[in-house]
């Protein structure tokens, strides 16, 4: 796994310095683990600007603007809060696109509609956000790796 995350922190840096777009992370389950990958590149200060770890809700709220009524109607992992950290992390930095992650890497923390596993991702450039919840398997490590992989690969489709 961690030669494919290398890899699609690769293709993501050559991708944004084609463009001359700026990224920042907006990280909830993965702790730092998207920007980890990106700043393993060599040169990718020339990409990257920032990453926000939130992984209180109260962080999401103070650093990404993530509204706390919409943290308590849809839920801190979430499609919508995913949207809302995205964009957040835009308009908290120089960036021209971001990437969200915010999840159940377990092994606790399910709630019904909710299991372990469950990661919602946002990308975001402008105006346009797109959003995915998706629901990996394996142990605590397993769900962090596919999360930060499926982060950059959706971010390689999102700007390409």
């Amino acid at each position: 796994m961690h030669n494919d995350i290398f890899s699609l922190s690769s293709q993501a840096g050559l991708a944004l310095q084609a463009k001359q777009w700026l990224l920042a992370t907006a990280e909830s389950c993965t702790g730092g683990g998207v920007a980890q990958a990106v700043t393993d590149i060599a040169g990718s200060s020339a990409w990257f600007e920032r990453g926000f770890v939130t992984y209180s809700n109260a962080a999401k709220t103070d650093l990404l603007n993530v509204p706390a009524a919409l943290i308590a109607e849809a839920g801190a992992v979430s499609e919508e809060v995913a949207a809302a950290m995205a964009e957040g992390a835009l308009a908290n930095s120089d960036a021209q696109v971001a990437v969200s992650t915010t999840g159940i890497a377990g092994p606790g923390g399910a709630v019904p509609g909710k299991p372990v596993g469950t990661v919602c991702f946002g990308w975001a450039h402008g105006a346009v956000v797109h959003t995915e919840r998706r629901v990996f398997a394996g142990d605590r490590q397993a769900v962090r790796e596919q999360a930060i992989a499926h982060a950059l690969q959706g971010l390689l489709r999102f700007i390409q």
